[in-house]
């Protein structure tokens, strides 16, 4: 989308009409789901929950990008101003969930403020059996927080819907079909309800998703959708943030099941090698560790579109520079992590300019909306939001989180760095972009 795209207009086919005229009015909700993230699986999840028919496209597969490929820390009382509703109901939503779906990976853990330093340092440090390296801090910061392995809750979410009807197709969406309404509440050009979506399947052919309602939770690649709306280009301003990651596994003869015993998520002060690590124990015993610094801010919207070099989650390539920094920053602090990471990988996070996400009703269409740019906050706030999602596209209003601070019309026109990552409260926490 380089250009300002306009929206298109409704051509009815039997698609659909199928979706518009097989029920009657109040059971005919059709939601075509942009994004199979956990936005997207979370949101399908809770409409399918509604008896609604969702139809989820995703470009390459269920949890594909950031939410198949996050660290997946939870922490409930770490939000502040209008993402404090976001965190506590969300933390409470994962219990849940991690229950009702029988997740193998959720865990409430620790989270421990680490530093490096010299040998001796340690007297009346947090004790936790695999950080037995030079260590001259180890406070406790949260013993409520928790983890889970973001591709399995994204899954699993996924699957359930499906299990309720909802399908997955795959391809690459390329324009929204409307119709003018008479009356309505879209904007002054007048109300204008959305009423296909065009995708273009994988070996090239078009075709054409009858719905009622659209849900943009494309990730980083929301931003490249606001002109099938009739928005400019920049309406929602998303940075991505495209990062490395590495994963030491818990492989036969590896010694690491200390991590699968003892868990403690680290977040750790920042090395002259320029990582700032955050270290995250899975239940399997791998350990999963960002922060290693050298991330790529992504904020030409050319390189997220097709021929760009970020164009699928496939595309997202790592920063292998970096590893040996993460090597040699984790191994200080801990023997287990010494040797070279057997994993390593890359995503982009969605970042708007003030590190809040857009949630809500697009303002030119009467039943079009967004849930996209979560910043680091995605796999916590996945399930709230789903639900929100529910919410106002089955009730007309999101009522178990206030959304007016995350409006979809907010946009800046320039994006702004800094104080977009973690935060405990108000209290930056790891690595900053």
């Amino acid at each position: 989308a380089r250009g300002l795209a306009k929206p298109r207009r409704f051509k009815r086919t039997a698609a659909t009409m199928s979706a518009m005229d097989s029920k009657p009015r109040a059971q005919r909700r059709h939601v075509v789901v942009l994004g199979g993230g956990i936005q997207g699986a979370s949101a399908a999840y809770f409409l399918s929950k509604r008896d609604a028919k969702v139809t989820v496209v995703e470009l390459e597969s269920v949890g594909s990008a950031a939410s198949g490929k996050a660290g997946g820390f939870l922490a409930g009382e770490w939000g502040s101003g209008p993402t404090t509703a976001l965190h506590k109901e969300s933390f409470r939503m994962h219990k849940e969930l991690a229950s009702e779906l029988e997740l193998e990976t959720f865990r409430e853990i620790r989270t421990l403020s680490v530093a490096s330093g010299s040998k001796g340092q340690k007297k009346g440090l947090e004790q936790t059996m695999w950080l037995d390296g030079n260590i001259s801090q180890a406070r406790l910061m949260d013993d409520k927080t928790a983890q889970v392995t973001p591709l399995e809750i994204t899954t699993k979410l996924m699957e359930a819907a499906k299990g309720r009807g909802a399908e997955v197709v795959i391809g690459r969406a390329t324009g929204v079909e409307f119709r003018d309404v008479v009356e309505g509440k879209g904007d002054e050009e007048g109300g204008r309800r959305a009423e296909g979506v065009v995708v273009r399947l994988p070996g090239g052919d078009e075709t054409t998703i009858g719905c009622t309602d659209v849900l943009v939770a494309a990730g980083v690649w929301s931003s490249l959708m606001a002109p099938y709306f009739g928005l400019p280009e920049d309406a929602w301003p998303i940075t991505g943030i495209k990062s490395t990651h590495v994963i030491w596994k818990n492989e036969s003869g590896s010694g690491r099941d200390a991590i699968r015993d003892d868990p403690a998520a680290l977040f750790c002060a920042e090395e002259p090698n320029g990582t700032h690590l955050e270290l995250y124990p899975r239940s399997n015993g791998d350990l999963y560790a960002c922060g290693i610094g050298g991330s790529d801010y992504v904020e030409d919207r050319t390189r997220l579109a097709e021929g760009g070099d970020c164009e699928t989650p496939s595309r997202v390539k790592a920063d292998v520079s970096r590893v040996k920094a993460a090597q040699k920053s984790a191994g200080i602090l801990s023997s287990l992590l010494a040797a070279e990471p057997e994993h390593v990988g890359a995503c982009i996070r969605p970042c708007p300019p003030d590190g809040l996400p857009y949630m809500g009703l697009i303002s030119t269409s009467e039943n079009c909306y967004i849930s996209a740019g979560h910043n680091c906050w995605g796999i916590l706030w996945g399930p709230v939001s789903g639900k929100l999602m529910s919410e106002l596209i089955m009730d007309g209003a999101a009522v178990t989180a206030d959304i007016s601070s995350f409006s979809p019309s907010r946009f800046l026109p320039k994006a702004r760095r800094g104080g977009k990552g973690r935060k405990m409260v108000d209290v930056d926490v790891g690595e900053q972009w």
